[in-house]
C-alpha cells in the first residue's frame, strides 16, 4: 500500500520512521517532509492546506492511506474533504473528521464536552468581547495565578498564565482585542490546576482503543524548567509516576468517557487522541490529590512526544493504523518496548523568540546515530535522529526552524538513555546550537 504523510516537524519524522518498516508500506510519500523524512520515503512538495492537490496526488500515486501529522489540516477538514469526494473516499485517513477535530480546535468546545460526559477538569467559563465586565467578575472568584486560554489555534502561543488580577484583567482585554487574532475572539478563563504534567496517547477506531506509551514533556527552555514556554525541548518514557493505579483512573475517568462522548455526540474519530494531563497535587471539587485531570485535549500526536513513543512501539504501526480505519483496531496487538527512551531537542540560538536560519549543520554521519531499528544489543551506544526544522541546501543540511533536530536513545533506565542522548547532542554541531541537559532527570532521581 502506498501512505502519504503530511507533516514536516519532528512529528512527522519519528511516524515517516515507524512507517516505513512496515512490510504493508510499498512507497512512503512525505509533503512535505524536511532533510530527515527523505531516508524513509519520497518528500513532496505540497503544503498541508493545499487539499486540492493533496487530492490529485493521490489519485495520480493510487494512495491508500493519508496520515495526518499536524492539527491545521485535521482542524479544517482534511478527512471530510477526502471522504466527500467519490475518486479518493475510499482512501483511509487517520485523522477525526472536522467536527470532531473541535476537541482541539476549540478550547471551549473541548470545556464543554468534558463537562458533557463528567470528564475530570478544570472549572472554566468562556467570554467574548462583549461580556469583558462579567469575565472580570468571574476572575475575581478564582484565586492566582489565572489562566487565560484563547479559544482556537494560536500557534501553540495562544495560553496565558498571569500572576496577579491586575495582569489578568489587562490581558484579557487584549485577547479579546485581537492578541492572537481571530483564535481570542472567544477567551475561555478557567482555574489553575497546580501539579505535575503528563501526555497520554490513545488510538481509536471510534469504538475500540489502544493506549500508547505514555511520554513526560519539557516546556520551557531554561534547565529546571525555567523560561519562557517552547514548543517543547524534549521527551521521557517511561513515566515513573503514571504508574498502573494511576492509568486506571486514567482509563476509566476520562479514555472511555471520551471514546463513548465521541460516539454519542455523532462525531467521527478514527486516529490520535492526545490527552494532556495533570496529577494534582490538592483535592480540587470532589478529585483528591493525585487524581488525574485533563488540561487540554489535542486531535493528533504531540511533537516532540512522538520522537520518544514511536521508539517504544514494538508492533507494525501500519498494521495498527489498519484497524483504525477498518474499525478491528480491537484485533490488532499493541507491544511496547520495555526500554526507557529520552529525547532531546536540540534549537536555534533565540528561540522561542526571534532566531536565524540557515546554519549549516555537521555530525549526524557519526556511528553513534542509526536510521534503523536499535536492537537491545545497540542501545548502550546508538541513537535515532529526527529531524524537525532541517532543510537541503547543495550537498549540506541547515536549519530551518526553532526546533532543529531530536536525539532519542534507549537505555535500561532514564538515566542511562538521557547520558546517551547527551553524547549524541554533543556531537551534532551548528551554529547557535542549545538544549536542555536535564530532560527526565526530576523522574530518574
Amino acid at each position: 500500500m502506498n501512505i502519504l504523510l503530511l507533516g514536516s516537524g519532528g512529528r512527522e519524522c519519528a511516524i515517516a520512521w515507524k512507517l516505513a518498516q512496515s512490510p504493508k508500506c510499498e512507497q512512503l510519500f512525505i509533503a512535505p517532509g524536511n532533510a530527515g523524512t527523505s531516508a524513509y520515503g519520497l518528500n513532496v512538495p505540497i503544503k498541508v492546506g493545499e487539499f486540492d492537490k493533496i487530492g490529485e496526488f493521490c489519485l495520480q500515486q493510487n494512495i491508500g492511506m493519508i496520515v495526518v501529522g499536524p492539527e491545521d489540516p485535521l482542524v479544517n477538514g482534511i478527512y471530510d474533504y477526502i471522504k466527500g469526494d467519490p475518486r479518493l473516499q475510499a482512501i483511509r485517513v487517520i485523522g477525526p473528521s472536522r467536527a470532531a477535530a473541535q476537541l482541539e480546535g476549540s478550547k471551549d468546545f473541548a470545556k464543554g464536552f468534558m463537562t458533557r460526559h463528567a470528564i475530570p477538569t478544570a472549572r472554566y467559563r468562556s467570554f467574548n468581547a462583549s461580556q469583558y465586565d462579567e469575565a472580570c467578575l468571574f476572575l475575581e472568584q478564582l484565586q492566582a495565578p489565572y489562566v487565560l486560554k484563547a479559544d482556537g489555534l494560536a500557534a501553540g502561543k495562544g495560553v496565558l498564565i498571569l500572576p496577579t488580577l491586575d495582569e489578568a484583567r489587562r490581558e484579557l482585554r487584549a485577547m479579546l482585542d485581537g492578541m492572537f487574532g481571530a483564535a481570542s475572539a472567544i477567551v475561555v478563563i478557567e482555574e489553575f490546576l497546580s501539579g505535575i504534567e503528563c501526555s497520554v496517547f490513545v488510538l481509536t477506531d471510534g469504538l475500540h482503543y489502544k493506549i500508547l506509551p505514555v511520554a513526560k514533556d519539557y516546556k520551557r527552555i531554561g534547565e529546571g524548567d525555567t523560561g519562557p514556554n517552547t514548543g517543547g525541548m524534549g521527551n521521557c518514557s517511561p513515566v515513573p509516576f503514571a504508574d498502573e493505579q494511576f492509568m486506571h483512573k486514567v482509563e476509566e475517568r476520562i479514555v472511555r468517557p471520551t471514546i463513548a462522548g465521541l460516539r454519542q455526540e455523532g462525531l467521527r474519530y478514527q486516529g490520535f487522541i492526545f490527552l494532556g494531563l495533570i496529577r494534582i497535587d490538592r483535592d480540587i471539587q470532589q478529585y483528591h490529590a493525585g487524581d488525574p485531570m485533563v488540561i487540554e485535549y489535542n486531535v493528533r500526536m504531540g511533537d516532540p512526544e512522538t520522537e520518544v513513543v514511536m521508539p517504544r512501539i514494538q508492533s507494525d504501526l501500519v498494521e495498527l493504523l489498519l484497524g483504525v480505519a477498518d474499525g478491528d483496531l480491537d484485533q490488532k496487538a499493541l507491544e511496547v518496548d520495555p526500554r526507557a527512551a529520552v529525547t532531546v531537542m536540540l534549537v536555534s540560538g533565540g528561540y522561542p523568540g526571534s532566531y536565524e536560519k540557515g546554519k549549516v549543520m555537521t555530525g549526524m554521519d557519526n556511528p553513534l546515530f542509526t536510521q534503523g531499528i536499535v536492537s537491545p544489543a545497540d542501545s548502550a551506544r546508538r541513537s535515532i535522529l529526527f529531524h524537525a526544522g532541517t532543510a537541503r541546501k547543495d550537498d549540506a543540511i541547515v536549519t530551518a526552524g526553532g526546533r532543529v533536530i531530536a536525539v532519542t536513545s534507549y537505555g535500561p533506565t532514564l538515566s542511562e538513555a538521557l547520558a546517551q542522548s547527551m553524547r549524541g547532542a554533543e556531537l551534532i554541531q551548528f551554529e547557535g546550537k542549545y538544549y536542555r541537559r536535564d530532560i527526565g532527570r526530576d523522574l530518574a532521581l
